[in-house]
């Protein structure tokens, strides 16, 4: 068997799942040479939520990040997180904008897309796949892992084997809630690895504890490369550190060759990091307790967040307990959706709304209707019609195209409207995925502010527009500076 390759998560799930994705560009290029020189295969550092938090918290532009990144780490593949057809949003974009961003991406200095769609619908990634291949990416799509009657392996093999014909590079197994347990994992990556060509991935995380066993099986049964992340910001609600496996394989036929001195190097950096992010109050170490409601429950970390932000808000925080026995029961009627960004705050949100309205289904968000009419794509199992018929009424319809089928080009919209403003492609791009954010970004650009200070998540609230007046004060919430496990 030939050595196991490591992707670090350091500079983006890392602090992403642990400290809301706060870790400004400073924080990480002192690091950067010492990072540059271990040998990962690659250094996930952009996508998922850093580019919303970027322009939202740091003042930061999330591409002059990504160059500067590039400059610094210029040995290494850097690699980005892709949600399919919502980029790094959360609706679909036309694919004229997906199309512009992946070319972006990569001319700044991304080599590896992992790509994924919340609901598996591999018409979701369509574009994404086409345009990183086209503009000379590596291509990674994921499977989104969960676990219900629908998800079997036979369905993550078959899946995999279409992103194979699709043009994957690599396909990953994306298991964004630590459900993926060990003996599982064993089974499915040798399945794969037996039925597949292109090199197998896997993503984990440490919540319910058994994410260092999960990888380790997954390394006896032949996986390619796995995520870590280096142990001042490992483990908990993060990837499992990457030390341990690396000291654990070492002299083995799957000896990573990485070097440990280095990493201890990078690590004592990291620590710094970490001690300041926790007196900002963003890194609260209750992220590393090991918590076996997600396996119970299958709600991620940054879902609970949510949850509590959204009990709070209605004054129901008495009601916790009640949601999440509702949540497996939403998710039921909705045809199991995997609980992931977008899905997870929709279930989510539409639990807290029948448990707090005392009546399942009195009322339902803007975003349950969009999942249920088939906007964000094909759900995985058969929907509750009963549910549907209440959601859209009795002649409701139902999308069965490819949602972005539906969408006009758009870039040029974009373009026109930022017109005199935007001093270069990729402002557009920022605009097109957070205009108000991107607009608030560009105005403190334009007068030279200095970067404000991290502001802590209880002292600024997440952003929630008003919601509808039959809603009990409940919507759908994107959390972004809530810990989110993608």
């Amino acid at each position: 068997m030939a050595k196991l390759l490591v992707t670090d998560t350091i500079l983006r799930d890392a602090h992403q799942s642990q400290a809301a994705t706060r870790m400004r560009i400073e924080d990480m290029l002192p690091a950067c040479e010492i990072l540059d020189s271990i040998g990962y295969w690659s250094l996930e550092c952009w996508g998922g939520a850093t580019f919303d938090s970027c322009l939202r918290f740091l003042n930061e532009d999330p591409w002059e990040r990504l160059r500067t990144l590039r400059k610094a780490l210029p040995n290494t593949k850097l690699q980005m997180l892709f949600r399919g057809q919502n980029i790094l949003g959360y609706k679909h974009y036309a694919d004229d904008v997906v199309e512009q961003f992946c070319r972006k991406a990569i001319e700044n200095g991304i080599d590896v897309i992992r790509i994924f769609d919340a609901l598996n619908d591999v018409r979701n990634l369509e574009a994404a796949i086409k345009y990183t291949k086209k503009y000379g990416g590596w291509c990674e799509p994921a499977l989104s892992y969960t676990i219900s009657p629908v998800h079997s392996e036979d369905y993550f093999v078959k899946l995999a084997k279409e992103l194979v014909q699709m043009g994957a590079d690599s396909i990953c197994i994306k298991d964004m809630a630590n459900l993926l347990l060990p003996y599982s994992a064993y089974s499915l990556v040798k399945r794969l690895k037996a039925e597949i060509d292109v090199p197998i991935h896997l993503h984990t995380h440490n919540t319910t504890g058994t994410g260092d066993m999960t990888i380790l099986k997954a390394v006896e049964a032949g996986v390619d490369i796995v995520d870590t992340a280096l142990s001042p910001l490992g483990n908990g609600t993060s990837q499992p550190a990457t030390e341990p496996l690396v000291a654990t394989l070492k002299g083995t036929e799957r000896d990573t060759g990485l070097d440990l001195n280095k990493m201890a190097e990078a690590a004592k950096h990291f620590r710094g990091v970490a001690n300041k992010l926790k007196k900002e109050g963003v890194l609260d170490p209750k992220v590393l307790s090991v918590d076996t409601n997600t396996l119970m429950y299958q709600v991620p970390g940054g879902m609970l967040s949510n949850l509590i932000s959204q009990l709070k808000q209605a004054n129901a925080e008495d009601k916790y307990y009640d949601v999440l026995a509702e949540i497996p029961r939403v998710r039921k009627d909705f045809g199991y959706p995997p609980l992931v960004t977008p899905t997870s705050q929709i279930v989510g949100s539409q639990a807290v709304l029948n448990v707090i309205s005392g009546e399942r289904y009195k009322m339902f968000t803007k975003e349950s209707k969009g999942l249920l009419a088939g906007e964000y794509g094909r759900l995985p199992g058969e929907v509750n019609e009963e549910v549907r018929k209440k959601a859209l009424g009795e002649n409701g319809r139902v999308i069965t195209c490819r949602p972005a089928d539906l969408l006009e080009p758009e870039l040029e919209k974009y373009t026109e409207e930022l017109k005199g403003i935007a001093k270069c492609e990729e402002d557009v791009l920022s605009y097109a995925l957070f205009p108000q954010v991107a607009m608030k970004f560009f105005e403190n650009r334009d007068k030279k502010q200095e970067p404000a200070p991290a502001e802590k998540p209880e002292e600024k609230p997440a952003e929630v527009k008003p919601a509808p007046a039959d809603t009990n004060g409940v919507r759908t919430l994107y959390v972004e500076d809530l810990t989110e496990n993608l």
